[in-house]
């Protein structure tokens, strides 16, 4: 993986939690696009040949593997991975996903079908393609990627929020899943996955009791320098308040929940439990364990580190599920 930026932009204001664009979305600035175009994204060619066979437009299956009605809208694209998650939420398998290839690395699940249609990068998107593909919707995530106006001049589009900026990502990734089964009628199967999630995390709670005793420390490394920390406003951040589970980190955080520090900043926090979510950069993982610093790291020295596969920071529900299944799995192992 390149070398990641270490800054975070600022964005301008954003809409209430839940809020559904209808015209052009607030815009992020520079330095966000910089660090997640470092972190995540990578050029994707998909020529016309490649999707001949495999453009068959969204597909809607229960949970089971039943058919159930068609949806309204029969060829969804979706250029982010938040409207990607909320989408299999509902039991609906879109027609194309922006940037498959780094889905499969930093998203990993839900695990993309083999026949849905890689239409480029997130933040320029193949046009052409898309408009090939004949789309009766798009999904877009709210100040990010195109500007609005240039995918409705393809297709009816539609836009999701993150967060509401005051530390609510999952109650605003509530109200966007909520929204999205309005419009494709799929009510039943949203209320059926919130009620689910919400008994998870309450069966959860009792599991997690060993947790409460020390804080945690969740992070992924940047580059050899910088890590990303994730904070108490962000996704996982809730995740954790609803399980009463300290969050080490009491710093503060930027729009997304999260902060950037030098590597060194880990060592002054207070001992806790900590969890690196790993991307598959094995060369940097050696390199920075190598280091004396690293190796002088309190919860390196007590043996408190633990590597796991990556969960979507800027997901939704079912990322919120991953990283609450998680810590279940890593509570032995302590």
């Amino acid at each position: 993986m390149r070398r990641r930026d270490q800054t975070l932009g600022r964005l301008r204001p954003q809409r209430a939690p839940g809020a559904i664009a209808t015209d052009e979305s607030p815009g992020i600035d520079g330095g966000r696009r910089r660090l997640l175009a470092a972190l995540l994204l990578s050029p994707l060619c998909c020529g016309l040949a490649s999707w001949g066979t495999a453009a068959r437009g969204a597909t809607d299956r229960t949970a089971t593997g039943g058919s159930v009605p068609s949806l309204p809208y029969q060829r969804i694209i979706a250029l982010e991975w938040l409207p990607v998650e909320l989408l299999f939420a509902l039991g609906v398998t879109p027609l194309a996903v922006a940037g498959t290839r780094d889905y499969r690395l930093w998203v990993q699940e839900p695990v993309l079908p083999a026949s849905i249609v890689d239409v480029g990068q997130r933040t320029e998107p193949n046009f052409e393609l898309i408009t090939a593909l004949k789309p009766d919707l798009i999904l877009y995530s709210q100040g990010y990627g195109p500007r609005p106006e240039q995918l409705r001049a393809i297709a009816p589009a539609m836009g999701f929020s993150f967060t509401d900026g005051q530390g609510r990502p999952l109650t605003t990734a509530r109200a966007g899943l909520l929204a999205l089964a309005q419009r494709l009628d799929r009510m039943p199967a949203a209320l059926a996955h919130l009620a689910s999630f919400d008994r998870e995390l309450a069966e959860a709670w009792p599991r997690l009791a060993s947790y409460r005793r020390q804080p945690l420390l969740i992070f992924s490394l940047m580059d050899d320098r910088h890590a990303l920390i994730i904070g108490g406003t962000s996704l996982f951040g809730q995740v954790m308040d609803q399980l009463a589970l300290a969050n080490v980190w009491q710093g503060e955080n930027n729009f997304w929940g999260t902060a950037v520090v030098g590597i060194e900043q880990l060592a002054t926090l207070p001992l806790a439990r900590a969890i690196c979510l790993d991307h598959g950069d094995a060369a940097l993982t050696a390199r920075v364990a190598a280091t004396p610093l690293w190796q002088a790291m309190p919860f390196v020295r007590r043996n408190m580190l633990r590597t796991v596969p990556a969960i979507w920071i800027y997901g939704a529900t079912l990322a919120a599920l991953r990283f609450c299944r998680m810590l279940q799995q890593m509570e032995k192992q302590w």
